[in-house]
Parts: C-alpha cells; structure tokens; sequence
C-alpha cells in the first residue's frame, strides 16, 4: 500500500533539497508530494515507492517524522463534480479527509493521493 510520510522542520531555504537528497541516496522514488509553511515551519508530505528505506534515512539524517500512514491512490473522472461526489460518499460514510493532492493524470482520469481518518471505511465507500 501507498505510504505517505510527513517531516515537520523549519521553514528555510533547501530543505527539499536536502529531503531530496536523502532519499535518493537511499534510493527512495517520490511518487507524490506536498508542501506547505505555516508560521514558520514546513509541513512536507512525501509518498515514496519503500517507506522502510524513507524512513530509516530520515531518522539517519535526524528528521522529525511527524507521521507515516497508509493512503489511497484513486482515480476519477477528468469532469466537472467528480472530486465532490468522491467526496461525499467519503462524507456519508462518517470518514474525514485529512490530506489530498494530486498525483498526476492519466487517459481521461485524474490520480489523487488521498488520506482518511478510517482507511477501511473509506475503502468501503
């Protein structure tokens, strides 16, 4: 399953890079990621092809890893209204969105990185 990791550091100049950096030393892919600062810190979300491998260098490299967590890769429709309907059979099964970003897009359809409070409820609905 798709595992996403989330670094909280400082906000300052090249600490992508330097995340980029250990990863691929480590010869870790980043399939998706996200970034934002906020007041001062950087809240950096990866999905990488071996969260073992990630993990253990960022721990090497003294990171703080705030969290590691299972996501979903889901596909829909490249239409109007499709990210809501998803949205709301998550909604109507009692499952909260935590994290969403694009992962990229394909044949009609757009690939979405999706974290959940419930992961089986949401796999359910």
């Amino acid at each position: 399953m798709p595992t996403e990791i989330v670094v909280e550091t400082k906000d300052r100049p090249g600490v992508i890079a330097e995340i980029g950096e250990v990863f691929g030393n480590a010869r870790v892919n980043i399939k998706a990621a996200a970034a934002f600062a906020h007041r001062g810190m950087g809240y950096l979300h990866f999905v990488v092809d071996n969260a073992d491998r990630a993990l253990a260098a960022l721990k090497v490299g003294g990171w703080k890893v705030s969290q590691a967590r299972e996501v979903l890769v889901v596909s829909l429709d490249d239409e109007p209204g499709e990210l809501g309907r998803y949205a709301r059979r998550l909604a109507d099964a009692g499952v909260s969105i935590t994290a969403l970003y694009t992962l990229g897009e394909r044949a009609g359809e757009k690939e979405l990185i999706v974290a959940v409070d419930d992961l089986a409820a949401a796999r359910r609905a």
